[in-house]
């Protein structure tokens, strides 16, 4: 059977303005298995963009569990979280979030210079991701010198660098127009099918949520499959 990579439990997470307390996660669910793809779809201001925070350990929840290969985020020390994100997280944001300072080569390999990786292991992981998202002649080049689709595919190259047991993305196109997006996406897809990655990602556009094999809705602040 199967390990589990990524599993919550009973999951909520409650935000109060002082006046009264919102709901925004309500009893979720979910296990992530090897390699597969989930989606999650919701209305604006349903709690995609907080599931994944949670799902991260980058948020508390106000109830439930989040468990990274059986163990739960939530006992780890900050210094436990930081190493777990590391080594078994990687993130696709819908703005890049690359450092503008450094070039391409040198974004897509930072997670493996905050491991501690051998600087030849480091170029030659970080050339060879460049090189399949099609960016071979673009690694020098900085982020001013490189388009919103050639940005997003060095964001891509960086979430797998460290070989990541499941990547969780936030609306990883909706930041691109849809010629573009189509050609991020179709990247993503063979590298996440190739690397046998797991994926939890947020979208609001159902023709890239019927892509994945399972389909999640969050309705009501719960999560129902479609």
């Amino acid at each position: 059977m199967n390990k589990t990579i990524l599993k919550c439990v009973d999951l909520a997470r409650s935000y109060s303005d002082g006046k009264s307390v919102i709901d925004v996660l309500r009893g979720v669910n979910l296990d992530v298995e090897p390699g597969e793809m989930v989606a999650v779809v919701g209305s604006s201001g349903s709690g995609k963009s907080t599931l994944l925070h949670l799902l991260a350990g980058l948020d508390m929840p106000t109830n439930g569990k989040v468990y990274l290969h059986d163990r739960c985020l939530h006992d780890m020390s900050e210094d436990e979280k930081c190493h777990a994100r590391n080594r078994s997280l990687g993130f696709i944001y819908q703005f890049h979030h690359l450092l503008p300072e450094f070039s391409a080569l040198e974004n897509v390999g930072m997670p493996l210079l905050i491991r501690g990786e051998e600087p030849s292991h480091i170029i030659e992981r970080a050339s060879d991701l460049l090189e399949q998202v099609g960016l071979k002649d673009r690694m020098e080049h900085r982020l001013g010198a490189l388009s919103g689709g050639e940005r997003q595919r060095v964001a891509i190259a960086r979430a797998l660098a460290p070989d990541p047991a499941c990547i969780l993305a936030d609306e990883p196109t909706g930041n691109l127009d849809p010629q573009n997006a189509e050609r991020v996406l179709e990247l993503f897809f063979n590298l996440q099918k190739k690397q046998r990655t797991s994926v939890v990602m947020v979208t609001h556009d159902a023709t890239i949520a019927n892509r994945a094999d399972r389909i999640f809705r969050i309705v009501n602040g719960g999560l129902v499959s479609i």
